[in-house]
Protein backbone atom coordinates (compact mmCIF):
# COMPACT_ATOMS: atom_id res chain seq x y z
CA UNK A 1 0.00 0.00 0.00
CA UNK A 2 2.70 2.48 1.04
CA UNK A 3 4.88 1.51 -1.91
CA UNK A 4 2.01 2.24 -4.31
CA UNK A 5 1.26 5.56 -2.60
CA UNK A 6 4.87 6.78 -2.77
CA UNK A 7 5.14 5.54 -6.33
CA UNK A 8 2.11 7.68 -7.21
CA UNK A 9 3.59 10.66 -5.37
CA UNK A 10 6.83 10.32 -7.31
CA UNK A 11 4.97 10.08 -10.60
CA UNK A 12 3.03 13.24 -9.77
CA UNK A 13 6.24 15.02 -8.77
CA UNK A 14 7.93 13.96 -12.02
CA UNK A 15 5.02 15.35 -14.02
CA UNK A 16 5.20 18.68 -12.17
CA UNK A 17 8.96 18.91 -12.76
CA UNK A 18 8.46 18.21 -16.47
CA UNK A 19 5.72 20.83 -16.92
CA UNK A 20 6.77 23.50 -14.41
CA UNK A 21 9.32 25.34 -16.53
CA UNK A 22 6.95 26.09 -19.39
CA UNK A 23 3.92 26.82 -17.23
CA UNK A 24 2.25 30.19 -16.81
CA UNK A 25 2.01 32.09 -13.55
CA UNK A 26 -1.39 30.63 -12.56
CA UNK A 27 -0.31 27.11 -13.47
CA UNK A 28 2.89 27.49 -11.46
CA UNK A 29 0.83 28.64 -8.49
CA UNK A 30 -1.28 25.49 -8.82
CA UNK A 31 1.83 23.33 -9.09
CA UNK A 32 3.28 25.02 -5.99
CA UNK A 33 0.13 24.17 -4.05
CA UNK A 34 0.34 20.56 -5.23
CA UNK A 35 4.00 20.39 -4.20
CA UNK A 36 3.15 21.74 -0.76
CA UNK A 37 0.52 19.05 -0.34
CA UNK A 38 2.97 16.35 -1.41
CA UNK A 39 5.50 17.67 1.10
CA UNK A 40 2.90 17.64 3.88
CA UNK A 41 2.07 14.00 3.15
CA UNK A 42 5.76 13.09 3.05
CA UNK A 43 6.45 14.88 6.36
CA UNK A 44 3.48 13.15 7.98
CA UNK A 45 4.77 9.71 7.08
CA UNK A 46 8.30 10.58 8.20
CA UNK A 47 6.97 11.60 11.61
CA UNK A 48 4.91 8.41 11.85
CA UNK A 49 7.93 6.34 10.84
CA UNK A 50 10.07 8.05 13.48
CA UNK A 51 7.39 7.40 16.09
CA UNK A 52 7.39 3.73 15.12
CA UNK A 53 11.21 3.59 15.31
CA UNK A 54 11.11 5.12 18.78
CA UNK A 55 8.52 2.62 20.04
CA UNK A 56 10.42 -0.24 18.46
CA UNK A 57 13.68 0.86 20.07
CA UNK A 58 12.03 1.07 23.51
CA UNK A 59 10.51 -2.39 23.05
CA UNK A 60 13.85 -3.92 22.01
CA UNK A 61 15.58 -2.26 24.96
CA UNK A 62 13.01 -3.74 27.34
CA UNK A 63 13.49 -7.16 25.79
CA UNK A 64 17.26 -6.86 26.20
CA UNK A 65 16.87 -5.89 29.84
CA UNK A 66 14.58 -8.87 30.47
CA UNK A 67 17.06 -11.21 28.82
CA UNK A 68 19.88 -9.77 30.89
CA UNK A 69 18.06 -10.45 34.15
CA UNK A 70 17.64 -14.11 33.19
CA UNK A 71 21.35 -14.60 32.73
CA UNK A 72 23.83 -13.96 35.54
CA UNK A 73 26.99 -11.92 35.01
CA UNK A 74 29.09 -15.00 35.71
CA UNK A 75 27.34 -17.01 32.99
CA UNK A 76 27.80 -14.17 30.54
CA UNK A 77 31.51 -14.00 31.28
CA UNK A 78 31.87 -17.77 30.84
CA UNK A 79 30.22 -17.62 27.44
CA UNK A 80 33.12 -15.57 26.06
CA UNK A 81 36.82 -16.35 26.12
CA UNK A 82 38.66 -13.85 28.33
CA UNK A 83 40.63 -12.61 25.32
CA UNK A 84 37.46 -11.55 23.50
CA UNK A 85 35.50 -10.12 26.42
CA UNK A 86 34.26 -6.60 25.68
CA UNK A 87 34.21 -3.99 28.42
CA UNK A 88 32.06 -0.89 28.33
CA UNK A 89 31.93 1.96 30.78
CA UNK A 90 28.70 3.46 32.08
CA UNK A 91 28.73 6.23 29.48
CA UNK A 92 28.72 3.65 26.68
CA UNK A 93 25.73 1.77 28.05
CA UNK A 94 23.55 4.24 29.92
CA UNK A 95 21.22 6.68 28.20
CA UNK A 96 19.33 9.15 30.41
CA UNK A 97 15.61 8.37 30.22
CA UNK A 98 14.71 11.95 29.37
CA UNK A 99 17.09 11.89 26.37
CA UNK A 100 16.33 8.41 25.00
CA UNK A 101 13.48 9.65 22.81
CA UNK A 102 15.68 12.42 21.36
CA UNK A 103 18.41 9.90 20.51
CA UNK A 104 15.83 7.60 18.93
CA UNK A 105 14.50 10.47 16.81
CA UNK A 106 18.02 11.38 15.76
CA UNK A 107 18.69 7.77 14.78
CA UNK A 108 15.52 7.81 12.70
CA UNK A 109 16.65 10.91 10.81
CA UNK A 110 20.10 9.35 10.39
CA UNK A 111 18.67 6.19 8.80
CA UNK A 112 16.66 8.40 6.43
CA UNK A 113 19.90 10.22 5.45
CA UNK A 114 18.45 13.47 6.87
CA UNK A 115 21.77 14.35 8.44
CA UNK A 116 21.17 18.01 9.27
CA UNK A 117 18.06 17.08 11.23
CA UNK A 118 19.87 14.17 12.87
CA UNK A 119 22.76 16.40 13.93
CA UNK A 120 20.34 18.81 15.60
CA UNK A 121 18.88 15.99 17.73
CA UNK A 122 22.24 14.56 18.80
CA UNK A 123 23.54 18.06 19.58
CA UNK A 124 20.66 18.51 22.03
CA UNK A 125 21.71 15.31 23.80
CA UNK A 126 25.39 16.26 23.95
CA UNK A 127 24.59 19.68 25.40
CA UNK A 128 22.48 18.11 28.17
CA UNK A 129 24.62 14.99 28.66
CA UNK A 130 28.21 15.44 27.37
CA UNK A 131 29.18 11.99 28.68
CA UNK A 132 26.68 10.18 26.41
CA UNK A 133 29.06 8.36 24.08
CA UNK A 134 26.31 6.90 21.88
CA UNK A 135 25.06 10.37 20.97
CA UNK A 136 28.62 11.60 20.42
CA UNK A 137 29.37 8.67 18.11
CA UNK A 138 26.27 9.39 16.03
CA UNK A 139 26.97 13.13 16.02
CA UNK A 140 30.52 12.55 14.81
CA UNK A 141 29.33 10.28 12.01
CA UNK A 142 26.62 12.75 11.07
CA UNK A 143 29.17 15.54 10.81
CA UNK A 144 31.26 13.27 8.58
CA UNK A 145 28.31 12.92 6.21
CA UNK A 146 27.89 16.71 6.23
CA UNK A 147 31.65 17.06 5.55
CA UNK A 148 32.10 19.21 8.64
CA UNK A 149 35.55 17.73 9.15
CA UNK A 150 36.75 19.90 12.04
CA UNK A 151 33.59 19.35 14.06
CA UNK A 152 33.64 15.61 13.35
CA UNK A 153 37.29 15.43 14.39
CA UNK A 154 36.54 17.16 17.69
CA UNK A 155 33.85 14.63 18.58
CA UNK A 156 35.91 11.58 17.64
CA UNK A 157 38.92 12.86 19.57
CA UNK A 158 36.68 13.12 22.64
CA UNK A 159 35.12 9.73 21.94
CA UNK A 160 38.40 7.82 21.93
CA UNK A 161 39.26 9.36 25.29
CA UNK A 162 35.87 8.63 26.87
CA UNK A 163 34.90 5.19 25.57
CA UNK A 164 36.11 1.77 26.69
CA UNK A 165 34.15 -0.12 24.02
CA UNK A 166 36.65 -1.54 21.47
CA UNK A 167 34.30 -1.28 18.48
CA UNK A 168 33.49 2.36 19.14
CA UNK A 169 37.12 3.11 19.90
CA UNK A 170 38.09 1.54 16.57
CA UNK A 171 35.38 3.51 14.75
CA UNK A 172 36.75 6.69 16.33
CA UNK A 173 40.33 6.05 15.23
CA UNK A 174 39.13 4.99 11.77
CA UNK A 175 37.05 8.16 11.32
CA UNK A 176 40.01 10.29 12.42
CA UNK A 177 42.12 8.45 9.85
CA UNK A 178 39.56 9.26 7.16
CA UNK A 179 39.68 12.95 8.08
CA UNK A 180 43.47 12.96 7.79
CA UNK A 181 43.25 11.14 4.46
CA UNK A 182 40.77 13.72 3.15
CA UNK A 183 43.39 16.37 3.94
CA UNK A 184 46.03 14.17 2.27
CA UNK A 185 47.95 13.58 5.50
CA UNK A 186 48.38 9.98 4.41
CA UNK A 187 51.18 8.94 6.77
CA UNK A 188 49.16 9.98 9.82
CA UNK A 189 46.01 8.47 8.31
CA UNK A 190 47.75 5.10 7.90
CA UNK A 191 48.87 5.17 11.54
CA UNK A 192 45.30 5.82 12.68
CA UNK A 193 43.90 3.03 10.48
CA UNK A 194 46.46 0.60 11.92
CA UNK A 195 45.51 1.68 15.43
CA UNK A 196 41.82 1.18 14.62
CA UNK A 197 42.52 -2.33 13.37
CA UNK A 198 44.62 -3.23 16.41
CA UNK A 199 41.85 -2.12 18.76
CA UNK A 200 39.12 -4.16 17.03
CA UNK A 201 40.33 -6.56 14.27
CA UNK A 202 36.78 -7.63 13.44
CA UNK A 203 36.00 -4.10 12.15
CA UNK A 204 37.08 -4.30 8.51
CA UNK A 205 36.88 -0.66 7.37
CA UNK A 206 40.32 0.39 8.71
CA UNK A 207 42.17 -2.24 6.66
CA UNK A 208 40.20 -1.31 3.54
CA UNK A 209 41.08 2.34 4.09
CA UNK A 210 44.72 1.51 4.73
CA UNK A 211 44.84 -0.42 1.47
CA UNK A 212 43.25 2.48 -0.38
CA UNK A 213 45.84 4.93 0.98
CA UNK A 214 48.71 2.66 0.01
CA UNK A 215 47.48 1.59 -3.43
CA UNK A 216 45.34 4.43 -4.81
CA UNK A 217 46.17 7.61 -2.86
CA UNK A 218 44.99 9.85 -5.69
CA UNK A 219 41.56 8.20 -5.87
CA UNK A 220 40.75 7.41 -2.25
CA UNK A 221 37.75 5.24 -1.40
CA UNK A 222 37.19 5.72 2.31
CA UNK A 223 34.83 3.89 4.64
CA UNK A 224 34.32 5.67 7.96
CA UNK A 225 32.02 3.15 9.66
CA UNK A 226 28.73 4.93 9.06
CA UNK A 227 26.79 1.80 8.10
CA UNK A 228 27.71 0.18 11.42
CA UNK A 229 25.33 2.57 13.16
CA UNK A 230 22.31 1.20 11.33
CA UNK A 231 22.60 -1.84 13.61
CA UNK A 232 22.43 0.21 16.83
Amino acid sequence: MFQHMFSSMNEMFDQIIEQYEGAGAKEKQLYDEQLNELKKVSDMFIEQWLEFEEKFAVFKEQQSEDAATQSSAAQAQQSLPISTAVTCNAADLEIPDELASIISKGQGYYKLFMFSQAAAQFQIVIIQSPECNLARLFLGMTQMHLQNWSEAQRHFQLLIVLTDFPKWLSMGYNALGCIQAVHMNLALAEQLFKKAHDVCPSFKDPLNNLKSCQETPKQLSLYFGSTELCCL
